[in-house]
């Protein structure tokens, strides 16, 4: 055992290095002002405060706004095939989940540029529409698996049990299959909806650069305007909005089980 305790160590090690280095510094320029030097640092929360300044607020709430229709685009696409993989064999379903992941294989720039190629000469490019095609193109595969896992592992008997005390088919899917799969369907919205509003990528190449979500403006935010401590106050809530995010999904999976 103290054997294996060893071989961990260099992962602690190289854990601490890469992200808790960096959370920290992350938070460290979120609290301060710019232009401090180590020996003379100035906290505020200043930082914070330029959230609700109009041109930043219209970036959240497009962010949300964008991000709360890719997720309910994908929660419909994303269902319907989950449940007709759920009804297939199990060598047909592992099949067809390898079928949704294959794309993820491929990096996602070239992906988009892809739907660049498409869709430039449709004159869709630089607006909402590419951009949203570019965003459930890219996310739904990270839809259909939680969903597929929750219908994978449910109970037929329960299924069953519908029928023979009479249900039909609508009630037995929303009574019964639909409820088993709420773990899936959330843990599914959650990582939709915040891959969503994080990305920069997609608005910048499908959107032109005239739709800015979260994630631009922190790109913009550290490369352009050169502000790291406005920048690192929106990464630290963003950062924040994943880490309770995902706390809330393992509580609703603890339920389940």
């Amino acid at each position: 055992m103290k054997y294996f305790k060893s071989l961990v160590r260099p992962y602690l090690v190289w854990s601490f290095i890469v992200v808790l280095v960096p959370l920290f510094m992350i938070f460290l320029y979120a609290v301060t002002n710019s232009g401090n030097s180590l020996i003379n640092i100035q906290f505020t929360l200043n930082n914070f405060g330029k959230f609700v300044e109009p041109v930043y607020l219209e970036v959240f709430i497009n962010s949300i706004r964008l991000g709360l229709i890719t997720v309910a685009i994908c929660l419909v696409l994303g269902y319907s095939m989950a449940y007709i993989i759920a009804r297939q064999k199990e060598k047909v379903q592992n099949f067809l989940i390898l079928l949704v992941t294959i794309p993820m294989w491929i990096n996602m720039l070239i992906r988009i540029y892809a739907w660049k190629s498409i869709l430039e000469p449709l004159g869709l490019m630089h607006t909402d529409f590419a951009v949203m095609v570019g965003q459930i193109c890219e996310f739904l595969p990270f839809m259909i698996i939680p969903i597929h896992t929750s219908l994978s592992k449910m109970d037929k008997s329960f299924v069953e049990a519908a029928y023979d005390l009479g249900a039909n088919p609508v009630q037995t899917f929303f009574k019964v299959t639909f409820k088993l799969s709420i773990p899936g369907v959330l843990n599914g919205v959650i990582m939709v909806f915040l891959l969503s509003i994080s990305t920069f990528m997609i608005p910048q190449i499908l959107g032109g650069g005239q739709y800015m979500l979260i994630g631009n403006l922190i790109e913009k935010q550290f490369i352009e305007v050169g502000d790291w401590n406005f920048g690192s106050a929106v990464s630290l809530l963003l950062a924040l909005i994943i880490l309770f995010s995902i706390r809330w999904m393992k509580k609703i999976d603890k339920g389940e089980n």
